[in-house]
């Protein structure tokens, strides 16, 4: 390929990525985890990452507003990046496998957040962020370094947590994942929540959550003849 084709391909892909990016972040209002200009999105580059701008409309944003920036902190748009890019650079450095971020205010989140409650082993599906809990980080003044310290901590060997009196993280290989996953979150918060205004619900243990995480690795849409692995092997 000529180098002006590999320009025109990269553009072109470039433009698709960021096209991504909006419509998850148009969807985060759709699917009712957000509202205004709360939360952002952004999504693994060769170069470090695309965010969502700072207090930009979501119905109003196009591609060309959206932030490229480095691993380190540099920018480069013509709108200033969301106040919480910190983490989302912090979540790209420590974890290799993340492709795409998503941060909400979603109002069950919110209110555990608010509680400072990890969201326990009451439901199975809980796993579905990689653990037998989902962590609430401390209390950290948001688009700050330490915040984005206390995510990472969080995040440690999970795909999704809250931010103590602030909302939900969640990661994923890719944009569609990390949204879904912050819709599961919501939906185990809320589920919660409507528990625990009748008692404290009854917890899985750490071996039937461990059965359930096991499951799960192997649980999915997967291209038929594809290598499984469970338990440290790979089965077929």
């Amino acid at each position: 390929m000529s180098p002006a084709r590999r320009r025109t391909a990269g553009a072109s892909g470039a433009a698709a990525l960021g096209a991504r990016v909006v419509a998850t972040a148009r969807a985060l209002n759709t699917s009712g985890l957000n509202r205004g200009t709360s939360g952002n999105v952004s999504v693994r580059t060769p170069t470090g990452f695309l965010v969502t701008p700072s207090g930009f409309p979501y119905d109003a944003m196009t591609p060309r507003d959206l932030v490229a920036m480095t691993l380190d902190g540099a920018a480069k748009g013509r709108h200033a990046p969301s106040t919480e890019w910190p983490f989302h650079a912090a979540v790209y450095r420590a974890r290799p496998e993340a492709g795409a971020v998503v941060h909400v205010h979603s109002e069950a989140a919110m209110a555990l957040a608010c509680l400072r409650r990890d969201v326990p082993a009451f439901h199975y599906m809980v796993a579905v962020a990689g653990g037998r809990t989902i962590r609430c980080a401390p209390y950290a003044t948001f688009g700050t370094e330490t915040l984005a310290a206390h995510a990472v901590a969080a995040l440690e060997g999970r795909k999704a947590c809250l931010l103590a009196n602030h909302g939900q993280l969640t990661l994923g290989p890719t944009l569609d994942a990390a949204l879904k996953l912050a819709v599961e979150v919501e939906s185990l918060c809320a589920t919660y929540l409507c528990a625990l205004t009748v008692g404290e619900p009854v917890l899985l243990s750490d071996a039937e959550m461990d059965e359930v995480l096991a499951k799960f690795a192997t649980y999915g849409v997967r291209t038929p003849g594809a290598p499984v692995r469970r338990r440290g092997r790979v089965r077929r």
